[in-house]
């Protein structure tokens, strides 16, 4: 036990404390667990209680479906494990992101706290933080993830013969000896944690559909996380696998011929010390090469990680490579992409858009394939920085063992490391290139594009999208990039809905939203890649705010941006990505007899598995006959705003590109000239305030354009100006009074979502996280809880 553990920080058990604290995270098990033990075995001797915590916090850059579910499904293994030896889980779940947490508080009641030993960010950082507010409380980490402990390497390994030729004799003694069962164990901790504990037995989907994480990645239905499942794909490869790994492993078109345990040993569901043993009482050429992935390669990328202290810079890799990629960084690329573009595998390289597949819907990436997949970035980014941030974010977002120090060792070798120098060639200077071409000739495509087309664990469903705004495009491709069949409806000639855009002559209005704001990590990240695409530019205009004391210039450090060359072009551009959007189709009747039935105006008929309806709620209550609809959703209440688009002769304000108003009828005022990729001109718009719009809902156009032009001569920054030409359009459900945070609201019996920026904050953002919180609930929905089951 005692090579195993590095402490934190020093000092004597604080007399004080209540327990003994064991922060479980990546050894999600009470068997051949060295941590737990090491924590089990300090309890006893200060005669205290234990107490095991787990938190799955909001903070960690990559929460998603995806992991949520899979980590606490291991947490239910892991809770009955610790109830089989008289210990409890007590496990924290935010909603809250931000929220504080009660990992503090526990630790300044604790005697002493153990926990895993895993050197990959956030954790070392984490570590580091909640240590330096105790600095003499006991603190140790302790090596539960490999069999040789990453304290017995002096430095960092950096070639596999070499760490093979060192430690492999004693690797395979140490398996021999397996891990000593515990036959003693403390009390557990039977007080006031100090909150309330989630039981990770309960239903899971709406659990964790109201955490604030990413909706928009999946869980993988052939892969239910915890133990049981774990042991359960292990024994069946021992059996039926195993024997021809040496032959089949390095074909990614056969997916049996790996173990894929991969996310069960990364987060500690199932034991490194049993799968080897059992591996080598296997024996054979099959379980030599595997005990050489597992024992070798596997840990020589954790005793890596655990003496280097950058895994996320060049600075990780050898200097020759370093300075060898750096010297190429300036040579010209054939083609970039940006991030959204490489997420979701539409580059239009075929092998690697279907390896990029099968980490978006599967969770994983065969490990022969990850090199070819890895290697690619670097001629499709200029610099080689870019390209391993783009690797460790798209391979830890999807994949189920992604922030794995194996995932930084198989990352770093695409650069470099654990290899040797080549003779210098473009781009990769010394760095050995790895051909998609050449690897694509040597793999049967169209077994490995089953593959990854296929459903893990459920079927594809057959899904309708009412509105083709930005909460229902970003449901709609959300689910054709997980492989649903999906048709959007909407009554308008274009898609956009309050992001549309309107042509009058040779000048286009942006007459809906005006600007929108990138806040959330979930939902910049897709900015960002618009940003690269020229399809959005930020928008740097003068900001005035009007209000009956004065005038004010807006300051702050808001950054706005809009799309080019109109509001409408982000929904255009996804609109265009989809198999199957229906422009001027008015929704008539939806009705649900098993299945969802929507009829067009002209008679035409849809049918569905499941419905995603993203009109405001009046509009949606009226298309749904004999269906009773959440009271959520009737609870909204939608208010109008009056648009007016303006040519003028010259500029509306002085010195101003738009202003806030907040008095009068007035609300907004925006040059259209001032928006980046707008053509030149005096085209002004006026949006009027919800009250004042809600008194003139029926009012004639021509007039509201009056009073409203009217409004705006009478404001202390106006210029002198005649009016070229105006109109008016009426948005009747232009943004909720009180907006709810739902994300989506879920008719789980009916398999339904309602979504819009109404159910998630009234703005464009959260229009776009809207529709992909209702992606979630549909995706979710496709596999049962039985099915995840069987593995």
């Amino acid at each position: 036990m005692q090579e195993r553990v590095v402490p934190l920080s020093h000092g004597e058990p604080r007399r004080e404390g209540e327990f003994v604290l064991y922060w479980a995270h990546h050894a999600l098990r009470a068997h051949d667990n060295p941590a737990l033990d090491a924590a089990a075995e300090i309890a006893l001797q200060l005669n205290l209680p234990l107490l095991v915590y787990q938190g799955l916090g909001g903070r960690h850059r990559y929460n998603s479906d995806r992991h949520h579910r899979f980590i606490l499904e291991a947490a239910r293994d892991f809770t009955a494990e610790l109830e089989a030896v008289g210990l409890r889980l007590h496990f924290h779940l935010p909603k809250d992101p931000v929220g504080p947490g009660p990992l503090r508080r526990l630790l300044e009641r604790s005697a002493a706290v153990v926990t895993e030993l895993y050197p990959v960010p956030p954790f070392r950082q984490w570590y580091a933080r909640h240590a330096a507010r105790n600095p003499n409380l006991p603190w140790l980490q302790v090596d539960a993830s490999c069999i040789l402990p990453m304290t017995r390497s002096e430095k960092a390994p950096t070639r596999a013969f070499q760490f093979r030729r060192s430690y492999q004799d004693e690797l395979f003694q140490r398996v021999a000896q397996g891990w000593p069962l515990r036959d003693e164990w403390p009390g557990a901790f039977t007080g006031d944690p100090g909150f309330e504990p989630f039981d990770p037995a309960s239903p899971l989907e709406d659990v964790i559909a109201a955490c604030r994480i990413d909706h928009s990645i999946p869980a993988v239905g052939d892969t239910p996380g915890g133990s049981q499942a774990g042991y359960r794909r292990w024994k069946r490869y021992l059996e039926n696998g195993l024997d021809r790994y040496h032959a089949l492993r390095n074909d990614a078109a056969l997916p049996g011929g790996v173990s894929r345990l991969s996310a069960y040993l990364h987060y500690g569901c199932v034991s490194p010390f049993r799968v080897a043993a059992d591996a080598a009482a296997r024996g054979g050429e099959g379980a030599e090469k595997f005990l050489d992935e597992l024992l070798v390669w596997r840990e020589l990328s954790h005793h890596f990680c655990f003496h280097s202290e950058q895994l996320e810079s060049l600075e990780a890799i050898p200097g020759w490579a370093r300075e060898s990629l750096q010297e190429h960084s300036a040579e010209p690329r054939a083609e970039t992409f940006d991030w959204e573009t490489l997420a979701r595998g539409v580059t239009g390289q075929p092998l690697w858009d279907l390896a990029q597949r099968s980490l978006l819907r599967r969770g994983e990436l065969h490990n022969n394939l990850r090199m070819t997949w890895g290697k690619a970035f670097l001629p499709w980014v200029q610099r080689p920085s870019r390209a391993l941030k783009l690797m460790i974010d798209l391979n830890h977002r999807y994949a189920l063992d992604g922030n794995d120090p194996n995932s930084y060792g198989g990352l770093l070798w695409c650069l470099g490391q654990f290899d040797r120098a080549f003779p210098p060639g473009p781009v990769f200077g010394k760095v050995r290139q790895r051909s998609i071409k050449r690897h694509a000739e040597r793999l049967d495509m169209n077994r490995y594009a089953r593959v990854v087309g296929g459903f893990p664990g459920h079927e594809p469903q057959r899904v309708i999208v009412v509105g083709s705004g930005l909460a229902g495009l970003s449901a709609a491709r959300t689910l054709v990039d997980q492989g649903h069949d999906v048709v959007v409806v909407d009554k308008g000639r274009a898609p956009g809905g309050r992001m549309s855009s309107r042509l009058a002559g040779d000048t286009r209005f942006d007459h809906g939203a005006q600007y929108f704001t990138a806040r959330d990590p979930r939902f910049l990240r897709h900015v960002v890649s618009w940003r690269e695409r020229g399809l959005v530019e930020a928008w740097p205009g003068r900001l005035a705010v009007v209000n009956t004391d004065g005038v004010a210039e807006e300051k702050g450090e808001t950054e706005r941006y809009v799309a080019v060359p109109s509001m409408d072009a982000i929904c255009a551009e996804i609109a265009g990505s989809l198999p199957d959007c229906r422009q001027s189709w008015r929704v008539e009747r939806i009705q649900h007899e098993g299945g969802w039935t929507v009829q067009s105006a002209r008679g035409d008929t849809l049918s569905a598995d499941a419905l995603v309806v993203t009109v405001p709620p009046p509009q949606a209550a009226d298309l749904f006959e004999n269906v009773p609809l959440p009271a959520r959703l009737n609870a909204v209440e939608m208010r109008p705003c009056w648009a007016v688009m303006a040519e003028l002769d010259r500029p509306l304000l002085l010195n101003y590109d738009a202003s806030f108003v907040n008095d009068g009828p007035l609300w907004w005022l925006s040059g259209q000239a001032s928006r980046p990729g707008r053509p030149g001109g005096e085209a002004w718009i006026l949006h009027a305030g919800p009250d004042w719009s809600e008194e003139h809902l029926d009012d004639d156009p021509g007039a509201v354009c009056e009073q409203l032009i009217e409004a705006a001569r009478a404001l202390p920054i106006a210029g002198p100006f005649e009016v070229k030409s105006m109109a008016a359009h009426r948005w009747r459900y232009a943004r909720a009074r009180e907006a709810l945070n739902d994300g989506a609201i879920w008719d789980a019996a009916r398999r339904l979502a309602f979504a819009g920026d109404w159910c998630h904050g009234s703005a464009v953002e959260g229009a776009f996280l809207s529709g992909a919180a209702a992606a979630g609930r549909v995706m979710a929905s496709a596999g049962s809880e039985s099915q995840r089951g069987q593995d």
